[in-house]
């Protein structure tokens, strides 16, 4: 009887606690009722079964039924119908193996391929990429989809694991559960075990010791009386667990003398606020009663103003930018900038030497699109916003869509394009003004505390700003302290003291940025224009001036750049072979923000696997498999298969087909501001004309007219 007690109480808890990792972890879910969700947490095969097309739970309005989708572009992603097709041919491939999908999607043609077709054209060959895992190793498929014929690629040189599934992660969050040590250890801490939370934590690398099995580690809270569970860590308990078998490995059971965080103050919803409402008596809001001046053609590519554009989401960057061109206003022309952007890889270590492991590789390891958020209208993107679905497969192959992934939006904050006021010297006065709109793609990602906001942002003079906020729940640790005049002189508590029990801990986000920049053309040079001081030796009454050295990278390694705010540069990538009309190449160039540097060991384990971070800047020769900057398999790595890797390699870079890459990154020492939730902090970078057109690309710009604005109601919006 009470064996039958005890599973009855652990099947209670998995029910709940798989109701809160969907909303942490954005599980992909058809569930709907009660039936359906504990039928889901007993047998996890059924969330994925019988070819259904499963919808995230969102509060948005769903997208439209994508059944009868089919490609359009060369770079379109996999639809519906080709998952299902590529499904079948990965059942057929492994046989009677019990196997995984862990990524599954379109590869891309070759470049020249796509740079050669036209609308109207036939479609090149469509073909998927697989990564799957089936007896302990590691897969990488080629599908052709016309033939089923599949190409298995040799990966075996790579160490580490695929990123892991949300199966994988709604499989182990139970495994704790099972074990009566745990189950002890939490009662003797005086928690109901019907309010524990475990949420699975990738384990890092730090040796030969942790190779051979896909290791996780599990961080437990109590969810009693507040949302905000992290903010109840139930201090000094990790549960190491296999992720293949479910297995728990290991028990670290430390910090029992460590009370528990109160649960007041940590709620974060409105509802749970006792205090007044702050609220805007008239509340603002951009309206185009006309309708957006950007149109989406065929479902991907994007048309607004003189940008035009690929746009698709994807498991594991997010979104993918592709074919952005600009229209040259003098001539009319289409003109290439980039070829292909998207986030490659994140990191984020923890500086607390006690929790060594916490080193987090978002992209890699837990993927940045399928952790995205289905957006919520009004309050993620504005009510003038379109939204765009995503489809991504499950675990066994199943096309599960993500309802409102992406938006895209106008902005007009009231900014100027460009102005000017002249009047005491011509006599009369000039007033001349011009409104900056720009065009904004946005994703979410939820990596369970943290929320990752990405814009990328198209300025009609030219400019692409990629701009990344962070907010969301800063990771705590418990501590016996309740006030500052409890710690010891010279005690590293790693962290703030936020409120009682409570540490946050100090950390760095690094987003690296993947950035296949083609000038007019493949063929660009990566030029280091170095502003370094200069003196007149007497030939002006000025000592010293500023003088502009260019110097043309020759190499990959010429083109590794640490940035330096007393040895100023700018960085060009300019296309050599073609030059304005007054003989300057055309070019862009990034202007650097958002510059933290990471301060750890260039030999420590978690700064060679991320290693994208030794520098801010680098530029590689175009290799259609370097793509992730944290190795193809970021899970576990160790660090073989990163771009200092390829980099280190040298070669040629000057008038070649590169990418450049710009690591974007944030210090983050917490403060109480941060609690319960951190309010939003942001930083980006530009891609920037220089000598790319003729002249001023928004000279011809109208400005704003009061009768040719739209007048907009109160009532219109009900």
């Amino acid at each position: 009887m009470e064996g039958k007690n005890f599973l009855r109480c652990l099947f209670f808890i998995c029910s709940v606690v798989l109701i809160m990792l969907f909303t942490a972890f954005n599980f992909p879910t058809p569930l709907s009722d009660k039936s359906e969700l504990l039928e889901c947490a007993t047998n996890s095969a059924w969330c994925t079964a019988k070819n259904r097309i499963l919808r995230h739970p969102n509060r948005a309005p769903l997208g439209h039924d994508h059944t009868a989708d089919v490609p359009h572009h060369p770079l379109d992603p996999l639809t519906i119908q080709e998952m299902n097709k590529v499904q079948k041919v990965i059942k057929s491939f492994f046989g009677k193996s019990v196997y995984s999908v862990h990524s599954l999607v379109l590869e891309d043609p070759e470049k020249q391929v796509v740079l050669k077709w036209q609308k109207g054209d036939p479609l090149p060959p469509r073909k998927a990429s697989v990564i799957a895992r089936a007896g302990g190793k590691n897969y990488l498929l080629t599908v052709d989809l016309e033939s089923g014929e599949v190409v298995e690629h040799d990966t075996s040189h790579i160490s580490g694991f695929p990123l892991v599934t949300l199966e994988d992660m709604q499989n182990v969050i139970f495994a704790p559960l099972s074990n009566a040590h745990f189950n002890r250890t939490i009662l003797e801490r005086g928690v109901d075990l019907n309010d524990v939370a475990c949420l699975p934590f990738s384990p890092g690398w730090f040796g030969k010791a942790e190779d051979g099995r896909r290791l996780v580690k599990l961080e437990c809270f109590t969810m009693k009386d507040t949302a905000n569970f992290y903010m109840r860590p139930i201090e000094g308990i990790i549960v190491i667990t296999d992720l293949d078998t479910s297995e728990v490995v290991e028990i670290i059971d430390k910090g029992k003398h460590i009370p528990i965080p109160k649960a007041a103050g940590t709620d974060y919803r409105l509802s749970a606020e006792n205090g007044p409402v702050i609220k805007l008596p008239n509340p603002i809001s951009m309206e185009q009663p006309n309708g957006p001046n950007f149109v989406v053609e065929d479902e991907h590519l994007v048309k607004w103003a003189n940008w035009e554009f690929h746009l698709r989401p994807d498991p594991r960057a997010g979104v993918m930018i592709s074919r952005a061109r600009v229209r040259d206003p003098e001539t009319g022309e289409l003109r290439n900038v980039m070829y292909q952007g998207f986030s490659s890889e994140l990191f984020v270590p923890y500086m607390d030497p006690e929790r060594y492991f916490k080193t987090y590789m978002d992209a890699g390891e837990y993927g940045f699109g399928l952790q995205a958020l289905s957006l919520d209208p009004l309050n993620d993107c504005p009510r003038n916003a379109k939204f765009m679905d995503a489809i991504f497969a499950a675990s066994d192959g199943t096309p599960y869509v993500r309802s409102n992934m992406v938006c895209i939006f106008e902005r007009y904050a009231g900014d100027a394009a460009w102005r000017h006021t002249e009047s005491p010297i011509t006599g009369k006065l000039i007033l001349e003004a011009r409104p900056k709109v720009s065009l904004v793609v946005r994703m979410v990602a939820s990596l369970a505390n943290y929320d990752y906001i990405v814009d990328w942002e198209f300025h009609a003079d030219g400019l692409i700003h990629v701009k990344v906020s962070l907010t969301g729940i800063v990771i705590v640790k418990g501590t016996s302290y309740v006030n500052m005049n409890q710690v010891k002189e010279n005690e590293d508590i790693y962290g703030t003291l936020l409120g009682d029990n409570i540490i946050g801990v100090v950390h760095d986000h690094y987003i690296n940025f993947y950035l296949d920049m083609d000038i007019d053309g493949l063929d660009n040079s990566f030029v280091n224009v170095h502003l370094q001081r200069e003196y007149t030796h007497g030939t002006s009454p000025r000592k010293s001036y500023m003088k502009v050295n260019k110097t043309v990278a020759k190499t990959e390694k010429e083109a590794q750049i640490k940035l330096k705010l007393y040895d100023p540069s700018e960085f060009h990538v300019i296309n050599p072979n073609k030059k304005t009309k007054v003989g300057n190449p055309v070019g862009y160039k990034v202007v650097p923000a958002g510059t933290a540097a990471s301060l750890l060991d260039p030999e420590d384990p978690p700064q060679k696997r991320s290693a994208f971070t030794n520098n801010q800047i680098w530029v590689t020769r175009y290799n259609k498999s370097e793509q992730w900057s944290g190795g193809l398999f970021a899970y576990q790595s160790h660090g073989e298969d990163t771009i200092q890797v390829w980099s280190d390699r040298d070669r040629p870079i000057e008038n070649k087909d590169i990418v450049l890459w710009y690591t974007l990154g944030f210090h983050h020492v917490p403060c109480q501001e941060d609690f319960p939730i951190m309010p939003t902090v942001s930083s980006g970078f530009d891609l920037k004309p220089v000598n790319f057109f003729e002249r001023n690309p928004v000279l011809r710009i109208a400005p704003y007219v009061e009768n040719e604005l739209p007048v907009c109601k109160a009532a219109a919006s009900a």
